[in-house]
């Protein structure tokens, strides 16, 4: 028994010191940690120790190799927990936008062309628009619902 627990320490040890991330050996420490956790973990589950032996294990292995080590040994990039992905999600394509606008537009001034206010052609939906979709509608004997759809759409263009 005392060989596997050695052999499974080096393995996870090893795992962990390839996966040292961050610039810092407290970063280092703390990713190696988590990963040879998740390893040790792994290899609890397949050998004789417990999962959570192999966690504690892994996680001593890799935590004591990042610490004691430095950017220029390991260092696989800014840790996941420093990295700026988790930031707000960027603002939608303006050309999107603009896309959008340009067709709400066109649809205003259909719907002014055959008489009904829309309000404003500015390429945004408010209530004037709402109310003109939902007249038009109407007249025509759609569901009204004042929603722009195929089916308005193509009623417009015909």
């Amino acid at each position: 028994m005392n060989r596997a627990i050695i052999a499974n320490g080096v393995l996870i040890a090893a795992l962990a010191a390839s996966s040292g991330c961050g610039h810092t050996s407290q970063d280092r420490a703390v990713s190696g940690a988590g990963i040879g956790a998740g390893a040790g973990a792994i290899i609890g589950a397949v050998t004789g120790l417990s999962v959570l032996e192999g966690a504690v294990l892994g996680a001593l292995g890799g935590s004591l190799t990042g610490a004691m080590t430095n950017s220029s040994q390991i260092n696989m990039g800014e840790p996941a927990w420093k990295s700026s992905s988790r930031a707000a999600p960027a603002a939608p394509a303006p050309v999107a936008n603009t896309d959008m606008q340009r067709a709400i537009s066109d649809l205003q001034a259909r719907l002014a062309a055959r008489g009904y206010q829309p309000g404003p052609i500015d390429g945004k939906v408010g209530a004037q628009t709402r109310a003109a979709i939902r007249a038009y509608q109407k007249d025509r004997g759609m569901p009204v619902d004042g929603q722009i759809t195929q089916a308005l759409v193509a009623s417009l263009n015909s």
